[in-house]
């Protein structure tokens, strides 16, 4: 997996058989256990960090000025 980028919610993950997807925090086990329901996300041989990171970018909201 891979970070989006600076300021992202996402990270790009690698879903073998299916592809790229870009999931946010709270989606990611949900998804990955959609698609590999008896995964263990602890073991490094299932689940491979590209930047050796299990966090996401810190992430904010942009702030909207108001009229």
């Amino acid at each position: 997996m891979g970070s989006f980028g600076e300021n992202s919610r996402y990270r790009l993950v690698w879903l073998r058989g299916i592809g790229w997807e870009p999931l946010a925090r709270e989606d990611f086990e949900a998804r990955v256990r959609e698609v590999f329901p008896d995964i263990d996300l602890d073991d490094p041989e299932q689940v491979h960090w590209v930047d050796g990171s299990e966090e996401w970018p810190a992430w904010h909201p942009p702030e909207h000025d108001e009229p």
